[in-house]
């Protein structure tokens, strides 16, 4: 019993990071490429917006066995971020082309 508690730990962590780490390259890349010429994405507010969108939107994946609130959460933390990496990318000319 204890090992599949165990295993379910593992598998809750690595959607969790695995949510994290997609999250802010997809939100990154998304402003780097597609938003570049849009000013509203210099805002202060565009990365709590988009954080709070993609937490709204991650909030039912939350009924899935391994998906935890927290996941939700962290999604939409690591979305923001990754808006504020790539305005900050823009701010200062660092705008190429990312590899997919």
């Amino acid at each position: 019993m204890v090992m599949l508690e165990t295993l379910g730990a593992i598998l809750r962590l690595a959607a969790l990071t695995s949510a994290a780490i997609v999250g802010f390259a997809v939100a990154r890349n998304f402003v780097r490429r597609r938003l570049r010429f849009v000013d509203a994405v210099q805002s202060p507010l565009a990365p709590i917006i988009a954080g709070a969108g993609a937490l709204l939107l991650a909030m039912p994946a939350t009924l899935l066995p391994f998906v935890s609130g927290w996941t939700a959460w962290v999604f939409g933390i690591a979305v923001g971020a990754g808006t504020a990496s790539g305005a900050r990318d823009l701010r200062r000319g660092e705008w190429r082309e990312l590899p997919r």
